[in-house]
């Protein structure tokens, strides 16, 4: 990522950074993980500070209000940032595969959701049920205060 300007970030989506922060939290696991095997620990340190700082990022930038997967991944980068402080205090590789497994998975995901086009009468579509279900939500909340009294 060091190759982004700051202009180009400012204009980047919010999903496509939430995929930038997938790919170098990928990229930065696989060069801790070979610093491990090299032995050079102080610079697998720093690393993994570093993906520590992403899986934070990921964390921060979570939606609840989108449900439950929302929290299901809050869990998810919780176990993953737990991992990273085991695997580098014991400097143990398989601890760091298992994170970047993890991590690869969730940005294959992502990624396949991104290029799910929504046309704009699909877009039309969401937002009338949305609406929909927002107001009978409200309709639903009032007739259940109309009965009580």
């Amino acid at each position: 990522m060091d190759f982004l300007s700051k202009e180009l970030v400012y204009q980047k989506s919010p999903q496509q950074l939430t995929a930038f922060l997938y790919e170098a939290g990928i990229q930065q696991l696989q060069k801790a993980i070979e610093c491990i095997e090299n032995k050079q620990w102080a610079e697998a340190n720093m690393i993994l500070q570093k993906v520590n700082d992403i899986i934070e990022r990921l964390g921060a930038g979570l939606n609840y209000e989108a449900g439950i997967i929302a929290n299901q991944l809050d869990t998810l980068y919780n176990y993953m940032a737990n991992e990273v402080i085991t695997g580098n205090l014991k400097k143990d590789v398989a601890i760091l595969q298992e994170v970047r497994t993890i991590m690869e998975q969730l940005a294959t995901a992502w990624t396949e959701a991104l290029n799910m086009e929504i046309t704009s009468g699909q877009r039309e579509h969401y937002r009338k049920t949305n609406a929909y279900e927002q107001n009978v939500m409200i309709m639903k909340t009032e007739g259940e205060k109309t009965n009580e009294n």
